[in-house]
Parts: structure tokens; C-alpha cells; sequence
């Protein structure tokens, strides 16, 4: 399918691996424009001189204000088509393992960045009277993990702040999209099998293996594939899908609406 993004202009969020990086090469290779973010300069380079022109690079902590004017600025005055909202997740803790300090990082770099950049952003979208928002969160805001307390809570929230914000901006023609991804061979999931590793008399291999016959599938998902779903969703095909909560987790999720 010919996505139709060929010429409109991203931002990626945590593109420099993951979810983000493989989205924003999907996006790349489909002919768009995108605006990399992330801390690790090197990667960014990585894609810059896969792509030349195609890509503007911003280095910087995605929860620091200063980085959210180095995006306004990296936009200017072209057109903003869309925006992947994405970064990795706090530390694999239990809700009693917590403390109070916990909950105000993870307040911090899982929930409030986000929030404060779309506000931010939302009226390029809806100026233009298009845009695409598209939040990268968990299964968790679907069906619990152990030991993710902090994901389990603040993502849910921000699956009520897109679902609100999607009702007030639908009529400009904006989509506020959610991916719900499960476990997928990406840098993120070592956290979770080695917090399991270490709870237990099992190996990171042999814990690694248990999750993986554990999904429906039999394996962990690739990022590209999950990439495919986010193109579509930041295309113009998707200009009728807004508010949802997708999952991508292999059927792994146990409920009647996963």
C-alpha cells in the first residue's frame, strides 16, 4: 500500500532505536520528512546519513523544556503532518518495591513530557486542519505486567488524555491514536526479562525463552512490524480511526478487547 506521506513531515520521538527508530525509517522509506529525537546523537547521525536532507536531528532529554524548542524550531514554518510520541519506560518495580521519589520520576518521564509537548504542538495540526498524533504507551494499559507498577499507572493515564483530547480535535481533522504494543525484541524488553531473571532461579535465557512460548504467536514481535501499523495510522488511509487503543502484542492481551 502506497501510505501517501511521500513529502509531509514527522516528528519521531525516541527514533534513535525501538519502536521510534524503526517508525521513523518506515516513514522515511515511504518518502516523508522527519524530525529524529532522542539523547544519542550517534543514532540520530545513523539515520541522517541514511537519508541526508530528509531528516533534522534534535538531541536532548525529551522531559527538558529546552528540547521542546529545539522541535518548534527544527518545524519552522513548514507544515507539520504528525507526531510519534515515544520513549522508554520507567524502572521494573513492584507496588510495595516503590517509593513516593518513584512515582515523581516516573510522573515525570512517562506522562507529563508528553502531555506538555502536544499542547505545545496541537496547533500546527489543527491550523492546517490536518495532523496525525500517535502515542507509542504498553499492553499494560490493557492488562497489568507484574512488576511495572509505574507503566501500569501512568500510561492508563495517558490513554485518558489522548482518548480526551482526540473528541476535541476531531472535527479539525486530527487523529489521537494509541499503540498498545506487547513484548517485542527491542532494547526495552531486556529490563523486564532481567527484572524476572533476577526474581528468580532462571536464567535471562531461560526466562527470555518462558516469555516467548508464553504469547499466543511463539515469539516477540519486530519492530518493523509495528511499524507497518504506526505508518498506516499516520497516513491519510487512517482519517477515520481516532481515539482507539490498539494493541500489538501477538494476542497476548487475555481480554475480550484486547
Amino acid at each position: 500500500m502506497d501510505l501517501q506521506v511521500e513529502n509531509q513531515r514527522f516528528i519521531v520521538c525516541g527514533a534513535s532505536s525501538g519502536f521510534g527508530r524503526a517508525i521513523a525509517e518506515l516513514l522515511l522509506d515511504e518518502g516523508a520528512t522527519v524530525i529524529a529525537v532522542a539523547r544519542r546523537e550517534n543514532k540520530l547521525n545513523e539515520l541522517k546519513d541514511s537519508f541526508g536532507d530528509r531528516v533534522d536531528i534534535v538531541v536532548g532529554d525529551l522531559t527538558d523544556d529546552d528540547t521542546h524548542n529545539m522541535i518548534e524550531a527544527a518545524i519552522g514554518n513548514d507544515q507539520l503532518h504528525g507526531v510519534v510520541v515515544n520513549a522508554g519506560g520507567p524502572p521494573a518495580l513492584s507496588p510495595l518495591e516503590t517509593a513516593i521519589y518513584d512515582w515523581d520520576q516516573a510522573y515525570k518521564n512517562v506522562m507529563r513530557w508528553k502531555i506538555e509537548l502536544i499542547l505545545r504542538l496541537v496547533s500546527y495540526f489543527t491550523s492546517k486542519e490536518y495532523g496525525r498524533i500517535l502515542f507509542v504507551e504498553s499492553q499494560s494499559v490493557k492488562q497489568p505486567i507484574p512488576s511495572l507498577v509505574l507503566s501500569n499507572s501512568f500510561r492508563a493515564g495517558m490513554v485518558g488524555f489522548a482518548k480526551s483530547l482526540s473528541q476535541e480535535v476531531a472535527e479539525q481533522g486530527v487523529t489521537v491514536n494509541i499503540l498498545a504494543p506487547g513484548s517485542h525484541d527491542t532494547p526495552a524488553i531486556k529490563r523486564v526479562i532481567k527484572k524476572a531473571a533476577d526474581e528468580s532461579d532462571k536464567s535471562f535465557e531461560e526466562v527470555r525463552e518462558e516469555m516467548e512460548a508464553s504469547i499466543p504467536v511463539g515469539r516477540f514481535g519486530k519492530g518493523e512490524e509495528l511499524a507497518s501499523l504506526a505508518g498506516w495510522l499516520l497516513s491519510p488511509h487512517a482519517s477515520f480511526v481516532t481515539g482507539q487503543t490498539i494493541s500489538h502484542d501477538g494476542g497476548n492481551i487475555k481480554g475480550l478487547f484486547g
